[in-house]
């Protein structure tokens, strides 16, 4: 089983220019491009939080454009891609609309994939969300959904992205979150496990929004140890993939809820790093995935599991080319049909995300 004759909608990747755009990692970029410093400074420097988060600071230290992903991409049939917000940085209530303006503004489709769709940046619990909202959709067309940075994990060693826990359960989150019922937009959940049961409350409150979870959940530390006690021991992971389990299960009984077979070779689950430019090997990565790949395809099944690189977080652990790889040799392994392969790295994105048909010929 493999990927040849098949459209591939890349339904996770980022794009980002630190040293032109306002990035939450601007200043650390400018600052570090003009001094004269050793090459593993910037990593040196690096927070341990941060360094468990991401492995290699480089790749946020440069632009990642386009013709970057292109090349990232090899050989898979990537014929069109979901941007999805990223740290874009802006005190004005709208600013984060000049992130989805500046993607638009990119050169995708030249000698690269198509832009399908885009996934704004934006917090319903904000003064002004609904006209936040408004201006993503004038900023582009192929607005499809936001996305709030919720992520906030009880270890204070793992890096967070919320200032506080419980955010998709305050009032303030609830009462903004119809703008998005009432638009007919997505929302894109990017948590950690442990709050996958909120999830799951979202989903149930709202019904009628269509909810994609982020990376199956990202068990941080279900790995190896990461922050200063999560994953610590093989007792810890057990009990971690346990109650993810459990909590990804209950979630996918929520029929507005789809998953993205994405992100598992983020840093912060505590995959081992290897050298730069050299990605671990396929067998090394399924070993270590398939687990969660096969309780996926269990609860949620393949015709709501959608693919995606999150390219360039993942560059450090792994390729684009093996990161589909093992989603490919799990469903093989499974006895998945040409149907389900079809499902998972394209039909569903292009459904879900409403990508235009003719860039997927």
């Amino acid at each position: 089983m493999d990927l040849a004759g098949i459209s591939v909608v890349d339904a996770h990747i980022h794009q980002w220019d630190p040293l032109g755009t306002p990035r939450e990692f601007s200043a650390a970029a400018k600052l570090l491009r003009y001094l004269p410093l050793p090459a593993d400074f910037a990593t040196r420097l690096t927070p341990k939080r941060d360094r468990e988060f991401i492995a290699d600071p480089s790749a946020y230290l440069h632009p990642y454009l386009p013709a970057d992903y292109r090349s990232d991409a090899g050989e898979v049939p990537v014929e069109a891609l979901v941007h999805i917000e990223v740290e874009w940085a802006g005190r004005a209530p709208a600013a984060k609309a000049d992130e989805t303006r500046w993607v638009a503004s990119l050169p995708f489709g030249v000698d690269t994939p198509a832009l399908g769709a885009i996934i704004g940046g934006g917090d319903p619990s904000r003064l002004g969300f609904a006209d936040l909202v408004d201006a993503h959709r004038s900023a582009s067309p192929l607005v499809r959904g936001i996305r709030t940075m919720v992520a906030h994990h009880p270890d204070p060693g793992v890096r967070s992205f919320a200032e506080v826990p419980g955010v998709l359960t305050s009032s303030g989150f609830l009462n903004g979150f119809g703008v998005l019922a009432d638009r007919d937009l997505l929302f894109e959940a990017w948590v950690y496990s442990h709050q996958l049961p909120e999830v799951t409350a979202l989903a149930q409150r709202f019904p009628e929004v269509t909810i994609v979870l982020d990376h199956l959940g990202t068990p941080a530390g279900i790995f190896g140890p990461v922050g200063r006690t999560t994953g610590a021991d093989a007792a810890a992971r057990r009990e971690l993939f346990g109650r993810w389990r459990e909590d990804l299960a209950t979630l996918a009984a929520q029929p507005n809820v789809l998953a993205k077979v994405s992100g598992l070779a983020m840093p912060i689950l505590g995959h081992p790093v290897p050298v730069r430019g050299n990605p671990t090997p396929v067998a090394a990565l399924l070993e270590r995935v398939a687990p969660l790949l096969h309780h996926a395809f269990d609860v949620f099944g393949a015709q709501r599991l959608i693919w995606g690189s999150n390219f360039p977080i993942d560059k450090p652990i792994t390729s684009i080319a093996d990161s589909a790889q093992v989603v490919v040799d799990v469903l093989a392994d499974r006895g998945g049909s040409a149907v389900e392969l079809d499902q998972v790295f394209r039909t569903n994105a292009q459904s879900v995300y409403a990508i235009d048909a003719a860039l997927l010929a």
